[in-house]
């Protein structure tokens, strides 16, 4: 076996360790944690939009013995079609409304993501907003005014940025901050990266920044980065 396939191994096992073992953490009360989980769906995501629904359980599994989640699913796509569903508590559940969905080409929409999440929490409190997309085709300044309301709010938003691409990495990093979330850059050929990501916000949505910290101590260097940056 290689070094690079023994380095593949260890890093799963280590992974798979520590979601068994944030099991193990007192759960935060009765009440669930509402997560908003929103996707970019246009034409060039298509590639990766199969691994993102094989890869959303894992908001659901870390979060099992924390209390659990309620997740709903937003997306955009085309000429200027937004979609949010209901909440749902079960894998199966997002993944039947996820495998309904297919890419179109379309302009970024992240403006309705966000004003959407400060109408939510604004209702009923938003313990996380995960946002996965490659690029931004909107005015700053919008963006950054309502991460900053979100904030206010205390509803973090974890930009996950798929690619390299420099505006949105700005634009990604801008708005993080000023919600209070994470910034986060992840490879389409490495979706065990984006798998640990999406665990970690389960588990701050679920448990809040003691279990992430939690969480944190036993992930891969990615989660650190990410946890170094909740406030």
């Amino acid at each position: 076996m290689s070094d690079k396939e023994l380095r593949a191994k260890s890093d799963k096992q280590s992974i798979d360790r520590f979601i068994n073992e944030v099991r193990t953490l007192p759960k935060q009360g009765s009440e669930q944690g509402r997560l908003i989980f929103a996707l970019d769906a246009t034409a060039s995501r298509e590639a990766t939009w199969d691994e993102a629904c094989h890869l959303q359980s894992e908001l659901f599994i870390a979060t099992r013995d924390l209390g659990g989640l309620c997740i709903q699913l937003c997306y955009y796509r085309g000429f200027g079609e937004f979609k949010a569903t209901g909440f749902v508590t079960e894998t199966g559940q997002l993944l039947n409304l996820m495998n309904g969905v297919s890419c179109l080409g379309g302009r970024t929409q992240i403006s309705r993501v966000l004003a959407h999440a400060l109408k939510e929490t604004r209702a009923k409190a938003v313990s996380a907003v995960v946002f996965i997309g490659d690029c931004c085709e909107e005015p700053v300044d919008e963006l950054c005014h309502t991460a900053g309301e979100l904030g206010m709010l205390r509803t973090p938003v974890f930009m996950f940025h798929e690619g390299a691409d420099v505006h949105a990495r700005a634009v990604f990093q801008q708005v993080s901050k000023l919600s209070g979330g994470a910034y986060a850059p992840f490879d389409r050929n490495s979706p065990q990266v984006l798998k640990d990501l999406m665990a970690a916000v389960a588990v701050y949505a679920s448990g809040g920044a003691k279990a992430l910290q939690d969480f944190s101590s036993r992930g891969s260097p990615e989660v650190k980065r990410l946890t170094r940056q909740i406030k």
